[in-house]
Formats: C-alpha cells, structure tokens, sequence
C-alpha cells in the first residue's frame, strides 16, 4: 500500500518525504506546485501534478498507487495575508480539504495525518500550551485550520476516519545533508531572513519590540527542526497505520528562543555581524508562544533529535550559503 503526500514539494512536505523513505514506506507526491519545488522531491518519488479539488485527476492517482493514508499539508499559511484576503484561505484551505476528504471517502482510504499549527491557540496567558488549552485563533489562518480540525472530528463520528492532527509553531533548519531546505516567496520567517541578511541579501534584518516583558526584551518562540517534524508525520502514520485512534498533538521544543537570541546565534554560526535594526513592536504579536510535547514524547516515543537552535541554524546556514537563490526555479 503507499502513502500520499499533498503539499510534498513543499518545505516540510519534502522533508517528511524523505523520511518516509527510511521507513520503506511507497510514497507519492501530490502537489500543485504553488509554493513547492520539483527540485525538492527526491529522485524516484512520483510527483504528481494536481490540485486536491480535482477529485477525478486525485481518485485516479489512489487507485493507481494503491493509496491507504494520506498526509496533508497542501496550504496557505502567511498570516497577514490571510487577513488581506480571507476568502483565498477558507477557499484554498477549508474547501480545498473538504473537496480532498471527499475524495479519500469515495475511495475507501480513511487515515490521514493533518499537518496543523499551534495558531489554533491563539494568545494564550500561560506557556507552554498544552492540548487541553483553550482554542481561540487570532488570524485567518488559525480559524482555516480549526475548522478543518472540526471537519476531520465530524468525519471521524460520522464515517470512521482516523486522523492525527499535529499542531505546531516555527518549523525551521534544513536537511543535514543541505540537500533540500527552506525557500518561500515571499520569505517571512525569521531563521531565514536572517540568513539572507547575512549573505548580504537583505539591508538589515528587523527586531519588532524590544520591551516585552522577556529576559532580553523580545518576544520568544517556539522553533522544531523540521527533520524532527517531519519524524512526528513518520510516527502518526505509523500510529494510525497500526489501528490507532484519532489524536491531537502539540509538537513544540518546551522552552523557545528568543528573536535576540536566534540572531546572536546566527552571528556566531556564520561569523558575519550584520546589521540589526531595532522597530515598534506589531500589534498582535504576543511575548512568549510556546508549545508543549509531552503527549506526543509519552504515546508516541516522539524524541526531538535536532532541535537544539545553533543545530537548526548550522543546517539552515548550510543550505542557504549553497543555495542563494533557493531552487533556482521560475
């Protein structure tokens, strides 16, 4: 049986495709290429070009491949721009996922690993945020992906789908052997753009409020590396695969750096000292966001390996420094 990837020429998509392959899992990449990379799906893995509303061209590649579980990240996920345009995100998220279900039902697949995100959560009082925390989104994009985390709950009632939905913060780092990293357009996390800025790509790089009340006065967030991401996909597809029932979990580091500290960090890792311009903070932006693992760590043996932050910046660095101009596709 084999093992759909929606979104797999994407940043973690790709990345979860790589490790599904230690696995011995068949895995197909289906992928529209909106934000993906062909030149990120590993030699051999079919990439099937497709959106996950066109039920016929998606129905044709699970039966052909013989498809039993689906893992889905195919997305929008900029935040301010969900709050420009809310319709492309209900649109390309919501329906889009709907229309995919749908499709899986008609198939008779019913396991799917949903890649979610911790803005479910919105601002919460207290850190780390468990699962059991209340969900209030602040954006767009938060309320895209707890609605379709209500979605998977009411299918699972209703026709008996499994899922695990895998909430989390800043994926973040490269594949160690830098063959495959980050390359968003527009580029908006931080990581990333700090590199840039240390490649000389960028004038400066920003800091949004220095008074928050945090050791160094900026805000503090949640960083995974995305290898150790993707093993958390790994580990709830095995989990499901094995008759597991539906689950949530948060998948988070339990301590946070802070915007100060990824960018001394990232000074000493490349040994560059660019420059840092200091700015109001954006409204909105909350002090500290950090998730906790604990469920995950206990029913699942999930156990970080790289996650640590000059680990995630080496990788990042590695990837950037090769690869200036990312993919190098139009």
């Amino acid at each position: 049986m084999g093992v759909l990837v929606t979104g797999g020429a994407g940043y973690i998509g790709s990345h979860t495709v790589y490790e599904l392959i230690k696995t011995n899992q068949q895995v197909v990449v289906y992928d529209n290429l909106s934000k993906g990379h062909r030149g990120a799906v590993p030699a051999g893995i079919p990439l099937i070009m497709g959106d996950i509303r066109e039920a016929a061209r998606l129905a044709e590649t699970i039966e052909a491949n013989h498809i039993d579980t689906v893992i889905h990240f195919a997305a929008d996920s900029l935040v301010g721009e969900s709050m420009q345009d809310p319709a492309k995100y209900y649109e390309n998220n919501v329906v889009a996922t709907l229309a995919l279900l749908n499709t899986l039902r008609k198939c008779g697949v019913n396991r799917i690993v949903f890649s979610s995100t911790a803005a479910v959560y919105g601002e919460p009082e207290l850190w780390p945020i468990a699962e059991n925390f209340r969900t209030n989104p602040t954006n767009v994009y938060g309320r895209t992906k707890l609605v379709i985390e209500g979605i998977l709950a009411d299918f699972s009632q209703a026709y008996g789908l499994k899922y695990v939905s895998l909430r989390y913060f800043n994926a973040a780092g490269a594949l160690n052997s830098g063959t495959i990293g980050e390359d968003h357009a527009p580029e908006t996390h931080l990581i990333p753009l700090v590199l840039k800025t240390a490649l000389g790509q960028r004038q400066a790089i920003d800091i949004y409020g220095t008074d928050y009340p945090t050791p160094d006065g900026t805000c503090i967030r949640d960083y995974i590396h995305v290898t150790d991401l993707a093993q958390a996909h790994v580990l709830a597809l095995e989990y499901l695969q094995a008759g597991g029932a539906s689950r949530i979990y948060n998948l988070g580091s339990e301590r946070g750096f802070s915007v100060r500290e990824v960018i001394d960090r990232a000074k000493f890792v490349t040994g560059i000292d660019f420059p840092v311009q200091e700015k109001e903070r954006r409204a909105g932006d909350p002090a500290i966001l950090v998730a906790s693992s604990e469920r995950i760590r206990q029913e699942l043996g999930w156990k970080p390996a790289c996650s640590e932050l000059d680990t995630i910046i080496r990788s990042a660095w590695q990837w950037h420094k090769n690869n200036p101009h990312g993919f190098g596709e139009s």
